[in-house]
């Protein structure tokens, strides 16, 4: 009994602590997506460094833990057959993963040790953040990048093409995380919140030229009318369709190249899309030679000039590098995260969740699986369903 009462008060003391650090990471959320994205990768690694003694894994994290634990030592395990070396530790992706997995997982923990009052205004900063976010892509859009140009040269000259490339590429940050932003904001607030983020998003990526941002405005919103609709059947049948993306991704390609015209397909496109066509054309070659174990982590960047750096293609890359080992563990870790969206009855946040899950699928298949910003936007995404799932009620 006196040893409970005497733990209750470090309890509370690291729940508040949590919360103030989940504050501070809200606020930089914003700033980072239109100015810095690589910064996501730092920013996750020091919330899950301040918050480690929250770090648990509970009964129901065991299956997600195990399946990232065993991919993890299968990784490590190919870095012994892999053409490529890195040559200092910053290039090794093996020494990053094994850091990224226990401090990405303590943030995640910190989401739930929370205090409930600072977890609440954390998401509360977080959505006026982006809101504001969406409002200065929107001036942006309109501007060609003025205020990012400016600003970039206050400490270095970068040219109007090279700046507004990046003004777009931050469109896709907000593509990514606006549904879980606008959750969670204050109920009466959350359409205009929704609203100022989705304007800025499609306006930027219209501007700038950015497809897959429109796209992602799309998909997420019909996710989640989706999910709310069909709330225990729905991020099942999500659970599916991410599967067999990973584990039928090669076979797609072939199937194209296959039984149709894969090069005038190719030609037919912009040079971005077509240029990745390539990379996923070749890939499949490389596949095709080691189906199982792959040709060990970060192999992609040792097949140029057919691939450079990697195919562009999450599913593709793991399949390259890890085999169909590493598809399969992959296939199960999304059947794993997804089908704990189902629920009884509609949840919002639920509902928002999934339509983030969706966008980081569709991104994923040109994005390559190793990139830092982009795992970290992974883990950001966890961080903040989580606190969703805390704060919010489902509706009956």
């Amino acid at each position: 009994m006196t040893t409970a009462v005497a733990a209750a008060p470090s309890r509370d003391r690291l729940g508040i602590w949590c919360g103030w650090v989940l504050i501070g990471a809200a606020a930089l959320v914003p700033i980072l997506g239109w100015l810095a994205p690589l910064g996501f990768a730092p920013l996750l690694a020091l919330v899950g460094l301040l918050c480690l003694p929250a770090l648990r894994i509970a009964d129901r994290d065991r299956p997600a833990a195990m399946i990232l634990f065993a991919a993890l030592i299968w990784a490590a395990v190919s870095t012994t057959w892999s053409p490529y070396h890195p040559s200092k530790p910053a290039n090794s992706s093996i020494l990053k993963l094994a850091f990224e997995l226990p401090l990405y997982w303590s943030a995640i923990s910190a989401a739930r040790r929370a205090d409930p009052v600072l977890r609440t205004r954390a998401l509360h900063v977080m959505a006026w953040g982006c809101a504001m976010y969406g409002l200065v892509l929107l001036e942006e859009a309109v501007t060609r990048g003025a205020i990012y140009k400016a600003l970039h040269a206050s400490y270095e000259q970068i040219r109007d093409d090279i700046a507004e490339s990046h003004v777009g590429h931050s469109s896709q940050v907000l593509a990514l995380i606006w549904p879980l932003a606008a959750c969670g904001g204050p109920r009466r607030w959350r359409p205009w919140l929704a609203l100022a983020m989705v304007l800025g998003t499609g306006a930027a990526a219209r501007a700038f030229g950015y497809d897959e941002p429109m796209l992602s405005l799309v998909l997420a919103p019909l996710t989640a009318l989706i999910v709310w609709r069909w709330p225990d059947r729905a991020p099942k049948v999500m659970a599916v369709a991410a599967a067999v993306l990973f584990l039928g991704m090669p076979l797609l390609v072939w199937g194209v190249r296959h039984f149709f015209d894969y090069e005038a397909i190719r030609h037919a496109l912009p040079k971005t899309d077509s240029m990745r066509l390539g990379y996923w054309s070749h890939a499949v070659d490389w596949i095709r030679l080691r189906p199982v174990r792959g040709w060990g982590l970060d192999a992609s960047r040792m097949f140029g000039p057919g691939i450079v750096l990697h195919p562009h293609n999450s599913p593709l890359q793991i399949w390259l590098e890890l085999g169909g080992i590493g598809a399969v563990a992959a296939a199960a870790l999304w059947i794993v995260a997804l089908t704990r969206l189902a629920k009884p009855a509609p949840s919002l946040a639920a509902a928002a969740t999934a339509a983030c899950a969706s966008v980081y699928l569709l991104s994923g298949v040109s994005f390559g699986v190793w990139q830092e910003w982009w795992l970290a936007l992974g883990a950001l995404i966890a961080v903040f369903a989580i606190m969703n799932a805390s704060t919010k009620e489902t509706v009956g």
